[in-house]
Order: C-alpha cells, then sequence, then structure tokens
C-alpha cells in the first residue's frame, strides 16, 4: 500500500474525521486501465449494474466453502487456476475465515493478489455496525489483501428494517462506503441481502449502490417474490445483481444436481450473474465448463425446476431465514 493512502486509512479509523469533508486522500487516478486488464478468456460476461464494467456471470466464491481447503498450495492454485481461466470476479469478507483450521480468506487471497492485482475485479464486505469497527474492518481488509483499493466494497448481510436503520445513521455504514467510493478506496458499493425481498427493494432505491448479493429466490409466506420486488427495483435504479447460494437448495431437496441448479440460475430474468463458492479443482473446472457452453434452459424446464425447487423456496428453515443469522464467522 502507498503512503498516501496508508497514512489516509491510519487517520480515518474515527469515522467522524473520515466524513468531516476534509481533502483525506490524493486524487491520483488509482483506477486508471484497471478495466482494460480483466480477461474472461472466452467466458460470458455481463456487465455490473451501471458501471459500465463487465464481469464473468460467474464470480468466485471465497467464503465457507474455501476456507475448509487445508492444504495452502491448493488453496493458492485455485485462485490462480480461476484466473487464468477467466474468472476474475473474486468475491471475499471481512468476516470470511475458518477458526477452527485458522484460515483467513482475505489473507490467502493477499498471496495472488500482490503480484496479480490489476487482473482482479477484487470485493470485499464490511460487516460491522460501528462505524469506527468499520473502518478498522476496512484498513484490515487492504492490509490483508496487499492493496490499497478494492474494486466493490460491500454491507454485509443487511437483515432487517431495523438494521437499515441502523446503517443509515449518519456516520454510519451508508455514509462510510460512499465516503470510500469518492476517496478512491473502492471503485463501487454494493451490499448483500439474505433476507426477504422488501429489504432489497429498500436498499435499491436509495439509489447510491451499484451492486447487490442476494440469496437464491424463496418466498416469504406466498406472497413476496423476490424477483417481482427487489430484482425490479434493482433493475430501475441500475443496480447490479448477483444471486448467491445457488447451491444450497440441495439441502433442502437432496436429488437436484448441482450443474442444473447453477444452469437454472444463471437462467433466471433479472440476475446478472452468480457467486459460486470453490473447494476444489473439480468444482472450479466444472464452473469454467459451464460457464463456457452455457446456453440458458428453455421454459419448460425452468418450469419443471422451480416446481421441483417448491419445497425450498417455501421453507421456513433456511438458516438465512432465522433471525440473527451472519454470512461468515462474524467474531
Amino acid at each position: 500500500m502507498d503512503s498516501s493512502r496508508r497514512n489516509f486509512i491510519k487517520g480515518t479509523l474515527s469515522a467522524g474525521a473520515l466524513l468531516a469533508g476534509s481533502d483525506l486522500l490524493s486524487s491520483c487516478a488509482v483506477f486508471k486501465g484497471t478495466a482494460n486488464s480483466f480477461d474472461p478468456r472466452g467466458l460470458p460476461v455481463s456487465e455490473l449494474g451501471k458501471t459500465g464494467v463487465k464481469v464473468p456471470k460467474i464470480a468466485m466464491g471465497l467464503g465457507s466453502r474455501y476456507c475448509t481447503v487445508k492444504d495452502p498450495e491448493m488453496a493458492f492454485n485455485l485462485l490462480n487456476y480461476g484466473l487464468d481461466n477467466g474468472l476474475f470476479y473474486w468475491d471475499t469478507a471481512a468476516s470470511y475465515e475458518n477458526k477452527e483450521l485458522g484460515i483467513i480468506s482475505e489473507v490467502r487471497l493477499g498471496e495472488v493478489v500482490k503480484t496479480r492485482r490489476k487482473e482482479i475485479f477484487l470485493s470485499t464486505k464490511v460487516n460491522s455496525r460501528n462505524p469506527d469497527d468499520a473502518m478498522r474492518q476496512i484498513e484490515t481488509s487492504l492490509k490483508r489483501l496487499q492493496t490499497d483499493h478494492l474494486d466493490l466494497l460491500n454491507i454485509h448481510s443487511v437483515d432487517s428494517e431495523a438494521d437499515i436503520a441502523k446503517i443509515s445513521e449518519k456516520g454510519n455504514l451508508i455514509d462510510i462506503v460512499q465516503k470510500m467510493k469518492e476517496q478512491k478506496v473502492t471503485r463501487f458499493i454494493g451490499f448483500s441481502c439474505h433476507a426477504k425481498a422488501s429489504l432489497v427493494k429498500t436498499m435499491a432505491e436509495m439509489a447510491i449502490f451499484d451492486n447487490m448479493l442476494v440469496a437464491m429466490n424463496h418466498y416469504n409466506g406466498n406472497t413476496e417474490n423476490r424477483q417481482d420486488t427487489g430484482f425490479a427495483a434493482a433493475k430501475q435504479y441500475g443496480v447490479g445483481i448477483r444471486m448467491i447460494k445457488v447451491i444450497r437448495p440441495r439441502e433442502t431437496v437432496k436429488e437436484l444436481d448441482p450443474r442444473e441448479l447453477i444452469r437454472f440460475a444463471l437462467s433466471l430474468n433479472g440476475p446478472d450473474g452468480i457467486v459460486l463458492g470453490i473447494d476444489s479443482m473439480e468444482v472450479i473446472r466444472s464452473n469454467v465448463e459451464i460457464l463456457k457452453n452455457f446456453t440458458p434452459l428453455d421454459a419448460s424446464r425452468m418450469k419443471e425446476l422451480a416446481y421441483r425447487l417448491q419445497p425450498f423456496y417455501f421453507s421456513r428453515d433456511l438458516p438465512w431465514m432465522q433471525h440473527g443469522y451472519h454470512d461468515g464467522h462474524w467474531a
């Protein structure tokens, strides 16, 4: 990290100082030419909302599954293999770690980022609802990732109306991520949401976000359909949509083929792409192959799969639908 950025982050651990409006960061064009360095290696891409930046329709999810990979060399090889084969959108978070194995996702990524930064669309998440702690998390993420800037900074796991009210308080996360974008610590900002569609709609209607990460579609009761509510608002305000938890329906409907679930998610109207966790070379090769040869499923097959997914859609036992759920391990 160059000295001006290091001093900027250290000098803004107080959120009050961050938002005071002083010239906290030099206006060097750290993003100049970055987008031109991304190479999808022939994989299908889609635009990240209204940003104009094109990224692969599958992003590498580097959370819980990735943190079960015990061998550091294999973990390193997975990242490089994905990048060498066009999967340059990397999704991580400050809270992604495996405490039992002593593995921290951002630390692992940093070993590749430090030599291949310009090739990677790098996304992480901040989860603390305390402004000063949130700033410390962002500083720690940059150090772990061995970079001085991000491509996407997300507010992690918006889970209730009360949570939106909290992060919207003056000087809290909404203000912080916007200031990070203004000061070029991140190119774009977004949020993740695992809960009900009305929260996605509320966040999208703020008209400040570039992207959202939203859990695989399900319904609350029989009325709230995420595709008709949250996704419509996202499209209206130019917010990119990436789906997560795409493979998780197998925990509810065990006979589903994960490859079919991936194709189903990629064929849905609304989402621009998906985030898939990786834990082996076999998985990442399969993901590359699916994307390389992808054509949308026809209407009859989509209808059939949607019918088979009903036990998942209407399940009240989904972990991320429970009060207090946190994605990743929040220390």
